[in-house]
């Protein structure tokens, strides 16, 4: 077994952090960017793209501040997070991404979340 690679991601986002907690924390919200479906049955969220499923466990979350996962099949101490930092002078809302992946997975691994919150500042209206 191979050990996984930490990496975050920042990305500018035009939103209000509630609007985006609603998109980064809820079934709905997430089906419209980072899966085609997603369904939740209590902390499991059940992620499906192009006919595979892959279930999460929902860690931990704060309102309109962070949601953190980890795969079912992941090893302990490997989840994906999002975050909504807010800057306190200019007031713009950043999206921090922590995730994990095998050391020669890392770059694929950035252009996909690349990929995903570009829908996601599609879907918001964001550039």
């Amino acid at each position: 077994m191979s050990d996984k690679i930490k990496f975050e991601l920042e990305f500018v986002i035009q939103s209000s952090p509630q609007l985006l907690y609603q998109y980064l924390s809820t079934p709905s919200g997430l089906s419209e960017w980072f899966a085609d479906n997603v369904n939740s049955r209590g902390e499991l969220f059940n992620f499906i793209w192009d006919g595979s499923e892959e279930e999460a466990k929902l860690l931990k979350r704060k309102s309109d501040e962070f949601i953190r996962f980890a795969w079912e099949d992941s090893e302990d101490g490997i989840y994906f997070e999002m975050k909504i930092i807010v800057d306190e002078i200019t007031s713009d809302v950043s999206l921090f991404i922590t995730d994990f992946a095998d050391e020669d997975e890392v770059d694929e691994a950035k252009m996909l979340w690349d990929n995903q919150v570009s829908s996601l500042k599609q879907v918001l209206g964001s550039k």
